[in-house]
């Protein structure tokens, strides 16, 4: 792609995302997510390949379904309150079809489906911006609108998101659509808290957002597409499949590691809020999602495949992307101790 069409569609990106999170007029956030949809279409659709404009198809498709239902529900609202502050969403009708929608933005089960076949067919750059910055958005709606929204349904998208993230993230080989099931099931625990502490649902999505980026880039560096690969990787940088070991276990939430931290607090808001239940079950289903990320482990780093690769060593690696790569992976697996520091922050 030209680099002055990249550069024209990544800083419209980052223009609908800032105009989505800093308006207070449904009209402006609905401006947002538009101006966001149409800028990431070609950068999915780059690679002119069959399956990218399936992606590019199926992405439009469902994005406007969801930007058509934020402003049903924003207009029945107005209609019935005669206000179009989008902290003012008081009319239950209106909240039921918001959460829909952001559920269907965000990708969230039973809205779901189109997630993973998008991702796969997207490059893992594209990814890495699906999985992160457009997830920013419909995210900071629902935290705009939290006091209002039905927890009853949002904890029960929570409890199937998780559910379904791990289930189908099992038997997956290729690594794009792992991660997508992943982002599935991480979504489920920021849904599960936003109506009882908001700014967990932000602390574990900028967490989670910064694990994923340190995947993508390792992924996007070695080159790897699926597990297959992933296998005899390991002999082309050997240090940072080591890296991405500690990331992808961050990732699962196992405790001396970063990932940790949101899981805990969320554990521990929900037993606040006599969920104990909830939080027993959601524990449990997480463990779903351990499975295949100890599976991605495994693969990277500690099988040997029976023979030899012919990949030379890469010693010269891009720098730019080395530095990021290097600050996000400590990021990603040292921040536990510094928590209380975080908190105080958040």
């Amino acid at each position: 792609m030209n680099p002055q069409a990249n550069l024209i569609f990544i800083i419209s990106l980052l223009l609908g995302t800032t105009i989505t999170i800093s308006s207070n007029h449904w009209i402006m956030a609905w401006t947002g997510l538009e101006i966001n949809t149409l800028a990431i279409l070609p950068l999915i659709s780059k690679s002119h390949h069959p399956r990218a404009i399936e992606a590019a198809t199926k992405y439009f498709l469902t994005q406007s379904a969801a930007s058509a239902l934020v402003l049903f529900s924003s207009m029945t609202n107005a209609w019935h309150t005669g206000q179009w502050d989008i902290t003012q969403l008081t009319h239950p009708t209106s909240s039921l079809i918001l959460t829909s929608a952001v559920a269907m933005k965000l990708g969230l089960v039973p809205f779901h489906f189109w997630f993973p076949e998008v991702l796969q067919g997207s490059p893992l750059t594209t990814g890495l911006l699906l999985s992160t910055i457009m997830k920013l958005p419909p995210i900071a709606l629902l935290y705009m609108t939290s006091h209002s929204l039905n927890p009853t349904l949002l904890t029960t998208l929570a409890i199937l998101s998780t559910a379904l993230g791990g289930w189908m993230g099992l038997n997956q080989t290729q690594i794009r659509k792992v991660l997508a099931f992943s982002s599935i099931s991480h979504l489920g625990w920021m849904t599960i808290i936003i109506v009882y502490n908001p700014k967990l649902t932000l602390l574990n999505f900028y967490l989670y957002a910064m694990m994923t980026a340190t995947i993508f880039l390792t992924l996007n560096t070695i080159k790897v597409l699926n597990l297959s690969t992933l296998m005899t990787a390991w002999t082309k940088i050997p240090s940072l499949n080591a890296m991405l070991l500690l990331t992808l276990l961050s990732l699962a939430g196992l405790p001396p590691l970063t990932g940790f931290l949101p899981k805990w607090l969320i554990i521990q808001e929900l037993t606040k809020q006599d969920m104990a239940p909830a939080a027993t079950l959601i524990s449990l289903l997480s463990l779903l999602s351990l499975f295949f990320y100890l599976r991605l482990a495994y693969c990277t780093t500690i099988t040997l495949p029976p023979h030899t690769t012919n990949h030379m060593k890469q010693w010269r690696t891009n720098k730019s992307t080395s530095i990021m790569i290097a600050i996000l992976t400590t990021m990603s697996v040292m921040l536990l101790p510094i928590s209380p520091i975080i908190l105080t922050i958040v």
